[in-house]
């Protein structure tokens, strides 16, 4: 299994603190386009996050240490798919995933469309049996398929529902469905915080403490980044008004660890780079940071889980980086 070296791994890290053996956290990148609906190049969103992380700092403020030394982040060679789309892409993307938690890696997965979170869901679930979904979206992806495809990034959440308790999946943001999907979320349970009650304050102000109320101890994270208000994330296929900003998402990810809840593994999907526009490229790769300083802050810290997947029963060894630590630039 190959790792990308210093001037191409996430954060642009030096070796020590990069290679898959002495790091706790392994990123997948899945450079998976097929199904695109609106605007195109998601396939381009991995590299163009891990070109940015160049220019994002190590030390974190809020957690007072630097991750990626204290932890190691190893960056795993982009995903090839060559001719395989739909279930031989996803089934692809799984198993890579799944190696790498039996490895005891906590695994971050890079896209592409969101058809690819399918994946990551169902190896993290075999891991994890009692985790919740959180699902960050302006999209719902319930619909059985779109555009003649039931893989469509539209449909992504439906094939989750086919093998994951939909009572355990909790959505935020969402702002753009059809009735179907709508019916869909009524009918199995669904926790869906619309953007519109949330803004019209029928969550309350305290809103994300409600949502994390609705999660279980461990939580999958799938970050579609059209989440985010279009003035700060314009650089997606399906961009939608009334968007959330930055802080207000972080809000509820500091919720859920704070709660004693843990992290287990989560994706950033649907950045779509826009030559020239290089604000969104450093949020998304912003993004995957703090979502890692979080999910490592001692708060988040529990026993792995005694179960086993399906390959092999597993924990997540105390990794130790070399003490040695760099600057930035």
């Amino acid at each position: 299994m190959k790792v990308l070296g210093p001037k191409k791994n996430f954060l642009a890290i030096e070796e020590p603190y990069s290679s898959l053996e002495t790091s706790a956290i392994a990123i997948v990148s899945a450079p998976y386009e097929h199904t695109v609906s609106y605007g195109g190049g998601a396939g381009k969103g991995p590299k163009a996050i891990i070109d940015a992380s160049a220019y994002v700092e190590f030390y974190d403020d809020e957690t007072n240490r630097e991750l990626c030394f204290d932890k190691g982040i190893a960056t795993i060679k982009p995903l090839a798919f060559g001719k395989m789309v739909d279930r031989a892409a996803l089934d692809h993307v799984e198993e890579l995933v799944e190696d790498l938690i039996v490895m005891g890696k906590f695994v971050v997965t890079l896209g592409g469309e969101h058809t690819i979170s399918t994946a990551p869901i169902s190896a993290h679930y075999r891991a994890y049996p009692l985790m919740s979904v959180l699902h960050f979206d302006a999209h719902s992806d319930l619909r059985d398929e779109y555009q003649g495809s039931p893989y469509s990034h539209a449909s992504f959440m439906a094939r989750v529902a086919e093998f994951f308790p939909t009572d355990r999946i909790t959505q935020v943001g969402i702002r753009a469905q059809c009735i179907e999907e709508a019916a869909f979320i009524k009918a199995t349970g669904i926790k869906t915080f619309y953007a519109s009650a949330i803004r019209r304050g029928l969550h309350g102000v305290n809103w994300q403490k409600k949502v994390v109320d609705t999660l279980g101890k461990d939580v999958y994270i799938t970050f579609d980044v059209d989440h985010f208000c279009p003035s700060i994330m314009p650089s997606t296929g399906t961009p939608e008004p009334d968007g959330f900003l930055y802080s207000e998402t972080i809000d509820v990810i500091r919720a859920v660890v704070a709660s004693g809840r843990r992290i287990v593994g989560f994706d950033v999907v649907e950045l779509a780079p826009v030559k020239g526009v290089t604000h969104p490229d450093i949020t998304a790769a912003r993004l995957v940071y703090k979502i890692l300083n979080l999910a490592f802050d001692v708060r988040a810290q529990h026993a792995v889980p005694k179960t086993k997947s399906v390959k092999a029963q597993h924990a997540v060894p105390p990794h130790k980086a070399p003490a040695k630590k760099g600057k930035k630039k």
